[in-house]
């Protein structure tokens, strides 16, 4: 009746459901560490290839990462919205995702444990300080 591709793809299913219910309600603040979280999540995945040495399943989980950071991160940098004031943090973030982005593929190419570690601080970095804004921002 139920085999065991039906129950994951089941699960799946409904694991995609509660993201896309949470991303829909989730405000701007907490969809950016949603995404700091899906990085977060698939360098923890390659790390876990990388040491098995399957270089398939490490490949595809930097691959996401990537995009997590190209896509979602970086390309969620709005200049005009900061100001004049904040159109330095933006240019440096800018500059530091695209750092992060190299390493990762650095990382990949070379099968670089290091580099992939120095990427998931960083990103430990600026997911912390959005944290803080967060912790910090007035409540209604």
């Amino acid at each position: 009746m139920y085999t065991p591709h039906t129950f994951r793809t089941g699960a799946g299913a409904y694991a995609r459901v509660g993201v896309e219910t949470s991303a829909m309600s989730a405000s701007p603040h907490q969809l950016i560490c949603m995404l700091f979280d899906g990085a977060k999540t698939s360098i923890g995945m390659a790390r876990h290839h990388m040491a098995a040495g399957e270089i398939v399943p490490k490949g595809n989980a930097i691959s996401k990462t990537i995009g997590i950071v190209d896509s979602g991160l970086k390309a969620s940098l709005d200049a005009k919205a900061a100001g004049p004031a904040g159109e330095e943090l933006v240019s440096n973030l800018t500059a530091l995702y695209d750092y992060i982005i190299q390493r990762l593929l650095f990382a990949n190419l070379r099968n670089d444990a290091q580099a992939l570690d120095e990427a998931d601080g960083l990103l430990d970095n600026i997911a912390s300080a959005w944290r803080e804004i967060d912790a910090s921002a007035p409540r209604a």
